[in-house]
């Protein structure tokens, strides 16, 4: 997933285990703010074909989303032996379902080529401004 979005293979590292250290502390939190939706392997329980993450953020309101409440989609993954099954779809899905249960009003993602149809068979549409972004240097923290 992220080679597709960024064009190249990140490196192994120290990442590896921050981002796991993350998805089990946040998955925990008794405030829901983060989901993951997975279908396993059918022929292999416990092991991976499709996954959807997603976190909620509480942003301040405007005319388009009241209360804030907005969505971010990461993680879209499907196995490439599992691909054209729908199974990164159900997880989607399920994962909108999460944000609406939750009165999350707008839902944000970043499409890689492969992955943009699904995403506008479900509503996603291009924002209107354009994205900037600032990678300050943060040195490597483990708690």
């Amino acid at each position: 997933m992220l080679a597709d979005i960024d064009q190249l293979d990140p490196a192994p590292g120290p990442w590896q285990q921050a981002s796991r250290e993350v998805l089990h502390r946040r998955l925990a939190e008794p405030a829901d703010l983060m989901a993951v939706f997975v279908v396993d392997d059918p022929a292999r329980p416990g092991v991976l074909a499709a996954c959807a993450t997603g976190t909620i953020e509480q942003r301040l309101g405007g005319p388009g989303n009241p209360d804030g409440l907005t969505g971010y989609v990461f993680n879209v993954a499907t196995e490439p032996v599992h691909r054209r099954r729908g199974y990164a779809r159900a997880c989607l899905e399920a994962l909108l379902d999460w944000y609406r249960q939750r009165g999350v009003g707008k839902v944000d993602l970043r499409a890689s080529t492969d992955g943009e149809p699904l995403y506008r068979s479900l509503g996603f549409v291009p924002t209107p401004g354009p994205t900037l972004r600032l990678s300050l240097p943060v040195a490597y923290r483990r708690n």
